[in-house]
């Protein structure tokens, strides 16, 4: 068996007839975050030496006992394995300079979340700062935000939703890595989204931008891949021949890692969307292919294919989904080509293939 760590009041003697108390560990415990070992937590707590009155008498007896209270709850941490009053310069720990190491980790979308965090706290911000109410003041802060780029409009409410998700997953993750002794989140509600129409490509103008030319071949080449794949813009900017490869049942997989669910998956690729990756190479599939190029240059070049729907790049997504579904492909693989959690979420587009089915059967009338 392990030797059980005992834990000692000490009292060492200071200038100034003054005694500084602390805390002696025997056998040395091991500092979990710098992974030294460590003997001696000085409280902060003084005493007279020599009391000259009966009211330093009363003060030492009281720094005493809340010294010994300190030791009986060390004692207990210990049992319980739970280190985290060794790091005294956590709570003051720079959270925001925290905020952008994770964001710089991940996706546009995680810095946009910075930014505004930024705005919001005014550039300063550390852990010990961090309350439940700072949160929701935050969660009222985004309901009103401006765009970062276009100061004269505010961020949709589902922008808002999904910007206040990103910002309650850094919480979970600073929970995990013990910058906080409790779970934020359980005490935070999440911003409700609002329904909003999801444009898609039907098959016709799919095959109609297909045959378009772009000023842009690699955004052309991008975004029918991602029709015929379901995969998101983050994936596919990163996706790199090396996850592109035979698959044992016969033509070809893709071995990813999703950027936006983290989901370790393979999904089978036709070999008709694998054409359009062009010419194999080594490094990414699709070189020179810039986020940016999914904003204007996108709009010209669906406008120049006489397409008149509001299409983003995330409409490609829609795209193959709804015409999988439309073309029979059973909601629970659409669900697992999409990696998406949870059916519940690709049923809505099980819901759109519906309404059109609807709209096609009214169109035939006798009157």
């Amino acid at each position: 068996m392990a030797t059980i760590t005992k834990v000692h009041l000490r009292q060492r003697d200071m200038t100034k007839g003054r005694i500084s108390l602390y805390l002696d560990f025997y056998p040395a415990i091991r500092d979990p975050h710098s992974m030294k070992m460590t003997r001696r937590e000085y409280l902060g707590i003084y005493i007279y030496a020599k009391p000259a009155n009966e009211i330093q008498k009363e003060y030492n007896n009281e720094m005493l006992m809340k010294a010994e209270a300190i030791r009986s709850i060390r004692v207990q941490s210990i049992i319980n394995e739970e280190f985290g009053f060794l790091d005294k310069n956590k709570a003051k720990s720079d959270f925001l300079l925290y905020f952008k190491d994770k964001a710089e980790k991940k996706d546009q979308k995680w810095m946009k979340v910075y930014m505004h965090f930024s705005n919001f706290v005014k550039g300063k911000c550390t852990f010990g700062d961090v309350t439940v109410d700072l949160c929701n003041h935050f969660r009222d802060f985004l309901l009103n935000a401006k765009q970062l780029k276009n100061k004269n409009m505010r961020i949709s409410q589902n922008s808002a939703s999904g910007y206040f998700s990103t910002f309650r997953a850094l919480l979970k993750v600073a929970y995990k890595e013990k910058f906080f002794r409790e779970n934020l989140n359980d005490f935070l509600d999440a911003i409700e989204t609002t329904d909003v129409k999801k444009e898609y490509l039907t098959l016709d103008e799919l095959k109609t931008l297909a045959n378009t030319p772009c000023d842009i071949p690699v955004l052309k080449s991008a975004s029918i891949f991602s029709c015929m794949t379901g995969l998101r813009i983050s994936d596919v900017l990163k996706l790199t021949w090396n996850e592109i490869e035979p698959a044992s049942e016969g033509g070809y997989c893709m071995r990813i890692r999703t950027e936006k669910t983290e989901t370790e998956t393979t999904l089978p690729i036709s070999d008709e969307a694998l054409q359009w990756c062009g010419e194999r190479k080594k490094g990414k599939v699709f070189k020179g292919l810039q986020r940016s190029m999914t904003q204007q240059p996108l709009k010209a070049w669906v406008a120049s294919a006489g397409i008149t729907k509001h299409i983003t790049y995330h409409c490609f997504r829609h795209t193959f989904a709804t015409l999988q579904i439309a073309l029979g492909t059973d909601i629970y693989t659409v669900s697992k080509m999409l990696t998406h959690k949870n059916v519940s979420t690709t049923q809505i587009y099980a819901d759109l293939v519906n309404s059109k089915k609807r709209e096609s059967a009214n169109r035939i009338s006798l009157l």
